[in-house]
């Protein structure tokens, strides 16, 4: 078995959660998928230096702060209007809507609330405000091609989404 350590320069393949402060699952990632210790792969710094020193097989787990994971949550992406203006489909809670900004950009939002008459829609990731805790498993380790140590992304895997 490979004994090697994740260490700046190898390609570590993981599997992942990401669980809420009551330790529900809010998302994850059971396909395997790789970047490369410490060359710009944009898995979060903290992830990588917990990961940094373990070998396969092993489980690390780390608490991300709002500014380290997902964000503090912004008011400015919570907007609230009469359900008649909304279309039907759109008018339960957890329903996803993607809005277009005058630039052309778009983004999800969420319905959140319905009351009174109002749906709210919150474009914030839900984790937004909240610590997180990342549950990561180290599935394998091995070598770094050139091309893979200057894009930070394993070549035979899909990219993290940690970020």
């Amino acid at each position: 078995m490979n004994q090697q350590v994740v260490q700046s320069g190898l390609v570590v393949y993981i599997t992942y959660s990401i669980l809420d402060r009551a330790g529900n699952v809010v998302e994850q990632h059971d396909l395997p998928v790789g970047y490369v210790q410490g060359a710009n792969s944009g898995l979060l710094p903290s992830i990588e230096s917990a990961l940094a020193g373990k070998k396969i097989g092993d489980q690390v787990e780390v608490t991300l702060a709002p500014q380290d994971a997902f964000g503090e949550h912004d008011p400015e992406l919570c907007f609230t209007d009469d359900i008649d203006n909304v279309p039907p489909p759109f008018r339960k809670v957890g329903a996803q809507v993607e809005m277009a900004n005058k630039a052309g950009e778009t983004k999800t939002f969420y319905v959140t609330r319905i009351e009174d008459g109002k749906l709210t829609v919150d474009g914030n990731h839900p984790l937004a405000g909240q610590n997180a805790t990342c549950v990561v498993s180290i599935l394998n380790i091995r070598e770094a091609t050139p091309e893979e140590l200057a894009s930070g992304m394993a070549a035979d895997s899909a990219p993290p989404q940690l970020h």
